[in-house]
């Protein structure tokens, strides 16, 4: 679908429905359910209000928007580094509500000492990315290959390391030995690792747009799959409605209160349903 949805009508009570995007509304080939599509339209045709809080960048969000006709008031990118809000004058319809940057230097310096044949990427706050080689598997819109050293001292909203040479649980292991600090981080399916600014993470970022919605907590829904969505169920599950999708790893299963179905069978779908 790549029609707008049209100005639903306002709930009496609407929700903040906050939805990671790959492993919960997009599969790995990047195909989206009909039905779960189907679910989106209908739950922003009741009256909530229907984003995305994900690890993607704005280039590779903004798609996603346009292909479930979705146009919501703030979308979280980069785990919470970037918040972006809807505006009409912009050529691509959003501009930059908030940003979070930090310096990654020090981070990638301990990193590479552990994982001197990882691969490394940094995004800035344009959405601009910056990666060695290596980086084949990534979408590299928008971004220039460089030496390691090239990466350091600028301001960045996001890293993303790779490990080719190890498996997950030998990288978890690895990661924890690294003792990472004043970063907030997490592990992707694979030997990956997603670093964002100290103290930031999807949580802290829809929290900031609840209070701009002026929504309640208890009308706040979060929906993922990853370790990245652990303090999204945290903040969601306070007061309202935590889903982990049912692929999800166990200690992400854990941090909800509901799991639905695994994406396969369009978990989802039956969430977005379960809404008033």
């Amino acid at each position: 679908m790549s029609e707008r949805m049209p100005q639903a009508h306002a709930a009496a009570e609407p929700w903040l429905v906050a939805l990671d995007v790959d492993g919960t509304i997009m599969h790995e080939d990047e195909t989206i359910d009909e039905r779960v599509a189907e679910a989106v339209t209908s739950a922003v045709a009741r009256g909530h209000e229907v984003t995305l809080a994900t690890g993607r960048s704005w280039a590779t969000t903004g798609p996603v928007l346009e292909r479930l006709g979705l146009a919501p008031e703030y979308v979280v990118c980069a785990n919470g580094a970037i918040t972006m809000q809807r505006d009409d004058a912009s050529s691509d319809g959003y501009t930059q509500a908030h940003v979070e940057t930090f310096d990654p230097t020090a981070v990638l310096e301990r990193i590479r000492t552990h994982l001197p044949s990882g691969r490394f990427m940094v995004e800035v706050p344009d959405g601009f990315r910056f990666y060695t080689e290596g980086m084949s598997d990534w979408n590299l819109d928008n971004a220039r290959q460089v030496t390691f050293e090239e990466l350091l001292d600028r301001r960045a909203t996001r890293v993303v390391v790779i490990s080719p040479d190890h498996e997950l649980e030998e990288f978890l292991q690895l990661v924890d030995d690294m003792g990472l600090h004043q970063v907030s981080y997490a592990i992707g399916w694979t030997a990956w690792l997603d670093i964002a600014p100290d103290g930031v993470s999807k949580a802290t970022a829809l929290e900031r747009v609840r209070g701009w919605l002026d929504l309640p907590l208890h009308r706040v829904i979060a929906v993922g799959d990853g370790r990245n969505d652990i303090e999204m169920f945290t903040w969601a599950g306070a007061a309202g409605r935590s889903v982990a999708m049912g692929q999800a790893p166990d200690e992400v299963r854990a941090a909800a209160d509901e799991v639905t179905a695994d994406i396969h069978h369009a978990g989802l779908a039956s969430v977005l349903d379960s809404l008033p």
